[in-house]
């Protein structure tokens, strides 16, 4: 194997590995180490105006070319690795296409249209980051977290507490759905084809492939050497070399170095290239009888992913009777984390790469089900509720949709609103003694008063004081639903 693609494929397995273990990991401990892997994906970097990180990036493709998108783009590996399966059940099975320019500045047009309108629903699923990482959290993350839970049950039984069991649950159907699809489509695109989603779908791989075009360093075609045999282009996953005028489409070419390998006179080199005269660029054809290309079609496949979910059991405060499961209210406006500002700015600035949600310790967080704002982050307590002290979804978000926050300032955030309903409370409608919500309330918000026509205390809620973190949605015993829900907030307010 040729150096370059040695030292390519290296760190290229090296950044897949980290991000795959960044959207895994539910402790916490690897977004300390490897957070930054996603702060330097080309499109978060865009949407948190880091000028370091995006100068940095067209620095490097104009030196060396689509390096990013073989490297450091984790779509882009994980193609790699589909079209490596592809490669071994027919060898030398691609060939030389045309660039399909309409339909590449199309759909990166629409992707801008899409991104300054706002319409995060929609622009998100072609962006190659958050593609990743949905089919990572919603179809890999519940069997990590599965396989961690098996580990604590065995660790438990020889009184080892190495492990801690997880709740493993599902983050929606439609966030299911859409990572289904998208790693169907990927997949089989790339089994198929290579670097087809690259070089005519992704709207990176389009703004890439047009600062590439410009790059110092690409692969040249020594025409003194090669004897026209077509193997680089039918080893070409970019599909980008035209052996017949021998010529490469860097706006395509995501330097993967195959070309390198599979050329047997060595005519194929890594360099800057240099203007030869007429006489030199002579087509090969005319002196050594130049041989036909073969192409060659593969045969389609379809890749499914099955996954299952433990069932847990839910408690009631202090831990002893089975209770029903809540259902979310319907909440008139959506509840996002402190340090997104407010909803507007979250949906202008998401990229639905659901990191955040992966990383929520307390099952807050998952992904939106609405139209507008299809799989981008937002609030719900049915699982648990967003304490005080938190700040994990902030300390990972690579686009500043949620900005860094500290504990003491989102203590003092208001992200929402709680609100009493008198038909679902215990003490209003049962006579019975209850105060889970004002025993738990961590600001102080709640407080237990006489009923005006007798009887057991009802919960008051002083607004000034609530935060709307949903400690009392969450705690409250009444089923399927609380009590006391919180209404989200369209702007935050600092109490």
């Amino acid at each position: 194997m040729n150096i370059y693609r040695k030292c390519r494929t290296a760190v290229a397995l090296l950044f897949f590995a980290a991000l795959l273990l960044l959207f895994l990991d539910f402790s916490g401990v690897a977004h300390r180490f490897l957070g930054w892997l996603a702060a330097v994906q080309l499109l978060p970097a865009i949407l948190a105006v880091n000028v370091g990180v995006v100068v940095a990036l067209v620095l490097l493709t104009l030196i060396f070319g689509r390096l990013y998108c073989s490297v450091i783009c984790p779509l882009g590996v994980m193609q790699d690795g589909f079209a490596r399966l592809g490669l071994r059940s027919k060898k030398n099975r691609y060939a030389y296409s045309k660039p399909k320019t309409v339909l590449r500045v199309g759909v990166f047009v629409l992707f801008v249209v899409l991104l300054v309108g706002g319409v995060g629903s929609l622009f998100t699923l072609l962006a190659p980051y958050s593609a990743f990482g949905r089919i990572v959290t919603n179809l890999l993350q519940p069997i990590w977290m599965g396989v961690n839970n098996l580990l604590a049950a065995v660790a438990a039984h020889f009184d080892s507490y190495a492990f801690y069991a997880v709740e493993v649950w599902w983050r929606g159907a439609a966030s299911l759905a859409t990572a289904l699809v998208t790693l169907v489509v990927v997949g089989w695109l790339a089994w198929r084809g290579g670097r087809t989603w690259c070089n005519t779908i992704c709207p990176v791989g389009t703004l890439l492939g047009f600062i590439s075009r410009f790059a110092l360093l690409r692969p040249v075609i020594d025409t003194t050497k090669c004897n026209g045999c077509g193997r680089c282009a039918r080893n070409c996953k970019s599909a980008c070399i035209d052996p017949k005028h021998h010529t490469i489409d860097m706006s395509r070419c995501v330097v993967c170095f195959d070309c390198l390998d599979s050329c047997k006179q060595g005519a194929i080199s890594y360099r800057r290239p240099k203007v030869q005269s007429a006489e030199v660029a002579e087509p090969v054809s005319e002196k050594r009888g130049g041989m036909s290309r073969r192409a060659f079609l593969a045969v389609t496949a379809t890749l499914a992913a099955t996954t299952a979910a433990e069932a847990k059991r839910q408690k009631v405060d202090g831990g002893l009777a089975t209770i029903l499961d809540k259902k979310a209210p319907h909440r008139q406006q959506p509840i996002v984390p402190a340090g997104a500002l407010s909803l507007r700015h979250l949906t202008q600035h998401c990229t639905a790469c659901q990191l955040c949600i992966s990383a929520c310790p307390n099952g807050v967080l998952r992904p939106a089900q609405g139209v507008m704002r299809l799989l981008q982050p937002e609030m719900g307590y049915e699982r648990g509720y967003c304490r005080p002290e938190c700040t994990r979804c902030a300390d990972v978000c690579p686009t500043n949709a949620i900005q860094p926050i500290t504990r003491e300032e989102k203590s003092s955030t208001r992200i929402g609103r709680a609100v009493w309903v008198r038909e679902n409370c215990l003490p209003a409608t049962e006579g019975v003694q209850c105060d889970n919500c004002a025993r738990h309330c961590p600001t102080g918000a709640i407080r237990m008063v006489e009923q005006a026509e007798g009887g057991r205390k009802i919960p008051a809620v002083d607004r000034m004081k609530c935060i709307g973190c949903g400690a009392c949605e969450h705690l409250c015993p009444a089923r399927p639903f609380s009590a006391i829900y919180v209404e989200g907030l369209d702007e935050h307010e600092q109490i």
